[in-house]
């Protein structure tokens, strides 16, 4: 009886401890897997200042919550630097509309909208439409469940 119910035990505790380890690979802010960097190495200070957002370069590159973030000029670096919180997307990245329903989703930072001075990421088109359509609803349901969620995610 032992020699069955020991595997199985051993099995389940490899099991478990996989799980644990993908979890805490989930973290607080999205990062490019391959890279490391922050939002694909966007420049979060231009979603807010040109029509689209512009690719950062490495030599104006800022570490902030444990991620380096990557900006298109010194300018945008030095604005960033100064007030993180505001630059930064909503959520960590996550996406918003998913955060809003109570899941955790990756936020693809070509998928955006700013809606009261806020950068939200999305997961898909249709998750933003989602948000569009009553965006202070999901905007307050989404900071309610990020207070829940974010604690379950690893800081780095």
């Amino acid at each position: 009886m032992l020699a069955f119910v020991l595997p199985i035990l051993a099995g389940a505790l490899v099991t478990f401890s996989g799980a644990a380890r993908a979890q805490s690979l989930v973290t607080a802010i999205m990062t490019n897997p391959l890279t490391g960097l922050a939002i694909d190495g966007l420049d979060p200070v231009s979603y807010f200042t040109d029509p689209a957002p512009l690719q950062g370069l490495e030599e104006f590159e800022y570490e902030w919550s444990g991620v380096p973030w990557h900006f298109a000029s010194a300018a945008n670096l030095d604005v960033f630097r100064r007030a993180p919180e505001i630059y930064a997307p909503q959520y960590g990245g996550h996406g918003a509309m998913s955060m809003a329903r109570g899941f955790l989703s990756d936020g693809d930072p070509r998928l955006y909208t700013v809606f009261k001075q806020r950068l939200y990421f999305f997961y898909s088109a249709g998750n933003r439409e989602a948000f569009l359509l009553a965006p202070e609803h999901a905007a307050l349901q989404g900071e309610e469940r990020w207070q829940t969620l974010s604690k379950t995610l690893s800081t780095r």
